[in-house]
């Protein structure tokens, strides 16, 4: 009896700013990895989740949103989905009816990456549209191998997407431990989770102008010990992060501190500060050292 061979691979989640790239990431995955708010420009960073079973590997990327940049921020941002895009065996491109996908579409313009086109939301719409919308992408890209019309929040249809996926995924043994999740580290997850609490708490641009930076990660039997600074680019932004006698700032400490808790299984004790960082986001240098 021969034995099957085991497949690996990168598939690269990319699609336009808040398609649903994150919420399908974790509903693929059972985890949190990403974070997930209503604001576009949320996902700043390539997160990889990896699923794995005995014959089977599949190393996804969440990527940023695809814009047009402009910040240094962005063009950063933009880099990681390039570099998704180079090492990719499969391009998942998310869409959703009625999408603007101009600038997304030029990321995959003559590529010769399998692209399975994801048509998301689809619980938001009604079946003459979700036909109209498959339609639609079966003749505007014709090169792609499937077009599945899915809801990820509701995960509908994700069985179809695997099977799609796993298809297109080349023979190669496993390029990450079998009992690995994601290549990011607790610290990155840690920052991750504050910086969400800081985009569904604020309004505006102050969200946009705030970067977390993890400066003591302890980890102990009982206890997790963070120090963290939130970097803000103006005074005015200091203020309004912390709020009236520290009251914001003690919100989303605590939100965050009880997310922390259930991701990492363990107690944590967080401590935050702020700190005025100007223009960290069109600074090359203070990108760098920030991750970027």
């Amino acid at each position: 009896m021969t034995e099957n061979k085991h497949k690996a691979g990168f598939v690269s989640i990319i699609g336009r700013p808040n398609v649903g790239k994150s919420t399908l990431m974790n509903s693929i995955v059972g985890e949190n990895l990403s974070i997930i708010t209503s604001k576009a420009q949320t996902t700043r960073h390539r997160i990889m989740g990896i699923i794995n079973q005995d014959d089977l590997q599949i190393v996804y990327s969440d990527t940023p949103g695809i814009l047009s940049p402009k910040y240094e921020l962005h063009n950063s941002m933009m880099s990681f989905v390039h570099q998704s895009l180079e090492d990719a065996d499969v391009i998942l491109f998310i869409t959703e009816p009625n999408s603007k996908d101009e600038i997304a579409l030029e990321f995959i313009e003559n590529t010769q990456i399998p692209i399975i086109v994801l048509i998301n939301k689809i619980d938001l719409s009604d079946e003459v549209k979700i036909k109209e919308e498959i339609e639609k992408w079966t003749q505007k890209l014709t090169t792609a191998k499937a077009v599945i019309p899915i809801s990820a929040l509701h995960k509908f249809n994700l069985n179809y997407v695997f099977e799609a996926i796993r298809n297109h995924v080349p023979e190669h043994p496993p390029f990450f431990p079998k009992d690995e999740l994601t290549d990011k580290s607790m610290r990155f997850f840690a920052s991750e989770i504050l910086r969400e609490k800081i985009m569904l708490n604020y309004r505006e641009e102050v969200p946009y102008s705030c970067e977390v930076l993890i400066e003591r990660f302890k980890d102990s039997d009982d206890i997790i010990r963070i120090s963290a600074v939130i970097l803000v680019e103006r005074d005015s932004q200091k203020s309004i992060v912390i709020g009236k006698q520290g009251n914001m700032l003690q919100i989303i400490g605590k939100k965050a501190r009880l997310d922390m808790e259930k991701f990492f299984g363990k107690k944590v004790f967080l401590e935050q500060y702020v700190k005025v960082e100007p223009d960290w986001r069109k600074n090359k240098y203070k990108l760098s050292k920030l991750g970027y």
